[in-house]
């Protein structure tokens, strides 16, 4: 399970380590976004620090109905009590977790500033 808190905006927040392929860690704090269906977002400065490889460019339509393009790079992540590889994509705005990171899981927040977030695997059936 991940746990978190609702900021005093009201975001969902969780901390997470991210390892880039030199052993390099960042311990970040990253606003869950369902509008975003990626699996990590990140600044800049942050991907150049834990030295994150380079996979492609990517293209995205805003909330705003603005496309954009930005660099995605390979990293893992602390999840669940194990190392994940996911795709991390350049933003300068502060980290974002995306769907792609929720695929397979339940999301409950308390939304009031200090409120509980846990977002814990579902079970499988059968």
């Amino acid at each position: 399970m991940i746990t978190g808190v609702v900021n005093n905006d009201l975001e969902a927040e969780v901390r997470l380590t991210v390892r880039g392929p030199t052993g390099r860690t960042r311990r970040i704090r990253a606003v869950v976004d369902t509008g975003y269906d990626g699996h990590l977002s990140l600044p800049p400065a942050t991907v150049a620090t834990l030295e994150l490889p380079w996979k492609r460019r990517d293209k995205a339509i805003l909330a705003n109905g603005k496309t954009t393009s930005f660099d995605v790079f390979g990293g893992a992540v602390g999840w669940d009590g194990s190392r994940r590889a996911i795709s991390i994509d350049v933003a300068d705005t502060e980290p974002l977790v995306g769907t792609a990171m929720l695929e397979g899981y339940r999301l409950n927040s308390e939304f009031r500033p200090g409120g509980k977030v846990a977002i814990r695997a579902l079970r499988r059936r059968g």
